[in-house]
């Protein structure tokens, strides 16, 4: 399925458990400039710790760059200790949230069901998900990547509405790649988003599919972003380590455009 022009690229910096405030509101402040160059081309989005979103919030007030959180409680509110919910990020200024990140998945035991509970809370608090799917080093090398893929695309869209998961971002990322300096070569993400797209268009609609957008993430670097973000069915960038720097995380923007 070619690009459709309806399908804004999109890159998000990923900072996991990095940064303190003071740290994160420096960057940001750094990226204003690039964010500001690309204007309607690309929506870059970061997603800080929880504890730098408010500020952030506050400090980007007017500016063209999205705040996404890393992680949700799919409750809205209830005893569960260390946790934050979906409509207390929407009130802090959040338009996505990441779910199911393999780091989520492999770390702290997280499921297709939980991440599916975690999507729909996020679209219930009126936020769009990033939802991650993505195959280990052991499931590539066994030929599983397609089904293990599929597996995850269906559990976490699994009773949501065509019109909520239009406005979803999926995010493809190998396990393998994430962290490691690897990445998937352009072909083999690009094989994979194709597939994505494919099994969209079952599920749902080809319009629907159309509309998805389909990020890479694993190791995306400035040496490596035009090519992958070249290819049909790639609609954007997770990014992480590279994130953390300015310098490099607006050669990944830039090479969105």
């Amino acid at each position: 399925m070619a690009v459709s022009a309806r399908r804004r690229k999109i890159v998000a910096g990923n900072w996991k458990m990095n940064k303190t405030v003071p740290e994160a509101l420096a960057l940001v402040r750094e990226l204003r400039g690039t964010v500001a160059a690309v204007g309607d081309v690309v929506e870059v989005v970061v997603a800080p710790t929880f504890l730098a979103l408010q500020p952030l919030h506050v400090a980007l007030e007017g500016a063209p760059l999205q705040l996404a959180a890393q992680n949700c409680h799919w409750e809205s509110s209830g005893a569960f200790t260390g946790e934050v919910s979906a409509p207390m990020l929407a009130e802090l200024g959040c338009a996505y949230v990441i779910v199911g990140h393999s780091e989520r998945r492999q770390l702290f035991g997280e499921t297709d069901e939980s991440v599916n509970k975690k999507a729909r809370a996020v679209v219930a608090a009126g936020m769009k998900p990033i939802l991650c799917v993505g195959e280990t080093l052991a499931e590539r090398e066994a030929n599983q990547t397609l089904d293990v893929v599929e597996r995850q695309v269906r559990g976490g869209l699994a009773g949501i509405e065509a019109k909520d998961v239009a406005t979803f971002v999926l995010a493809y990322e190998p396990v393998w790649a994430i962290g490691t300096g690897r990445n998937a070569t352009s072909a083999q993400a690009q094989e994979v988003h194709a597939a994505i797209r494919g099994l969209l268009g079952r599920l749902y609609d080809g319009e629907t599919a159309g509309r998805v957008r389909i990020q890479y993430g694993g190791s995306v670097k400035p040496d490596n972003a035009a090519e992958l973000l070249g290819q049909p069915d790639i609609d954007g960038a997770l990014v992480g380590g590279a994130s953390l720097k300015a310098g490099d995380f607006a050669a990944i923007i830039k090479a969105a455009t």
